[in-house]
């Protein structure tokens, strides 16, 4: 076949390709590094021409051009489905919307609910077969275009070709317009350095680690700690399944702990659906044959991660209350990210033989007024609720990691006072009593 042709008979300006929204049209920009900036620029060039343009993406790290263009929301409207820090942003501005979901739903979501007029996403650049790879957004996009009736791909020569997997790449056949960017260089997401707090929560789940367990590290400080243990460690022949692979999977495998190799299924192979942190790390996806990518979807079904043997999926979360329900994703209304595949993983892992699952966070945090408040709280007012109290497991702080799984009511109590931060525990014991979900024997 000759693609080198069909690829020219396809090629467009950024302008000409945007022509095809209209007024009332659903715009997808996929995820993460699939975010299509030059398109979005030409896109927003056309904010007078048209009317309720919604737009849909997650994890977009900006600036988003067209909700940055329009405040009155009269031309477009951006919704996310897990909000990055930027995004959170745009939502306290009022710039932007949070769609509920579960990450491993969203095929299903386009499939069979949703719209989709027009695909644009960022791809690295086409192989001598004709192929795209969708490269660190491998795990959302191909479910997207395949509903979209209008596919524009944006090449981007800095995107790491991932490979399969399945659906990690689109054929040229199944494009209608390409996009030749000028090869920004990818977002790099920098993760703040481990607090004392984040190494002494890694500290209490390392021992719970298995030679030839698979891994699951979530986002943020405390999973970032963690890999740099796990590196420190004597663990080895660990795997990787994992919804977002970050710098933490690299640094276990550049200490040789990360091998793939006594996984029950995809073995010798790091599994991931997304994939964001240093150039370096996209240098260690790109074209390895030890990397495969598939779609969330496979990745994040629970029957799928409970097929891992000692399966252990660790994820950051921002409160929890007395019953066990944990909060990973608002401050009370306001939305901070999403639910993500932390229930995927937290079922799966449960599921599996010698799995655990564990949700992390410091037991307090200061205000912006310098006061100190516990993230271990009675009981929720208004906050969203992200893992149900009936599939809470394994809670960790700085204090300790307590186990919530067949507990009673007042079971739970105890154990999460004794990880909650000392300041708060006599008053979180009175607020167990009044609760009725306190024993006079449990105090101490």
């Amino acid at each position: 076949m000759d693609y080198l042709s069909e690829y020219k008979s396809k090629l467009r300006t950024a302008k000409e390709a945007v022509k095809c929204v209209k007024s009332g049209d659903w715009v997808e920009y996929t995820s993460n590094l699939g975010y299509p900036p030059t398109l979005d620029k030409a896109l927003s060039e056309r904010r007078d021409e048209l009317r309720n343009v919604k737009i849909r993406g997650d994890l977009l790290f900006g600036p988003i051009h067209v909700a940055e263009c329009d405040p009155t929301l009269e031309h477009f409207v951006y919704n996310t489905w897990h909000c990055s820090g930027y995004e959170r942003r745009l939502c306290d501005r009022n710039r932007a919307f949070f769609t509920p979901m579960i990450f491993r739903n969203l095929g299903w979501y386009y499939k069979n609910f949703l719209e989709a007029d027009v695909c644009m996403v960022t791809v690295a650049p086409m192989d001598k077969h004709g192929y795209f790879s969708f490269g660190c957004a491998c795990g959302l996009s191909k479910c997207i275009a395949d509903k979209s009736k209008i596919v524009i791909v944006e090449v981007n020569e800095n995107m790491p070709r991932i490979l399969g997997g399945f659906d990690e790449a689109i054929h040229i056949s199944e494009v209608d317009f390409i996009v030749e960017s000028d090869n920004p260089p990818l977002y790099e997401m920098t993760n703040p350095a481990p607090s004392d707090e984040d190494r002494r929560i890694a500290s209490y789940i390392l021992p719970h680690i298995v030679d030839g367990a698979t891994v699951q590290l979530g986002i943020g400080g405390m999973p970032n700690a963690l890999g740099e243990l796990i590196a420190k460690s004597d663990l080895k022949d660990l795997g990787m399944h994992t919804e977002l692979c970050s710098d933490g999977y690299l640094a276990m495998f550049k200490q040789g702990k990360l091998t793939n190799r006594k996984k029950t299924i995809n073995q010798n192979k790091g599994v991931l659906g997304l994939a964001i942190g240093s150039r370096e790390l996209y240098d260690w996806v790109d074209d390895n044959p030890g990397i495969a990518g598939y779609p969330l979807s496979y990745v994040n079904d629970p029957q799928v991660i409970a097929q891992h043997d000692n399966m252990i999926s660790i994820n950051g979360c921002l409160s929890a209350d007395l019953y066990g329900q944990v909060c990973s994703e608002s401050v009370g209304t306001r939305q901070i990210s999403g639910t993500g595949g932390q229930l995927d993983f937290l079922t799966g892992a449960s599921q599996s033989r010698g799995g655990k699952a564990f949700l992390c966070m410091t037991s307090s945090f200061k205000t912006k007024d310098g006061e100190l408040k516990s993230r271990i709280v009675p009981t929720f007012s208004g906050d969203i609720i992200t893992t149900p109290r009936s599939q809470a497991y394994y809670i960790a702080t700085e204090y300790g990691v307590v186990n919530l799984a067949g507990r009673s009511t007042w079971e739970r109590a105890d154990a999460l006072i004794s990880i909650a931060h000392p300041d708060f525990r006599d008053e979180l014991i009175k607020a167990a009593e009044k609760q009725k979900i306190w024993l006079p024997s449990n105090k101490r």
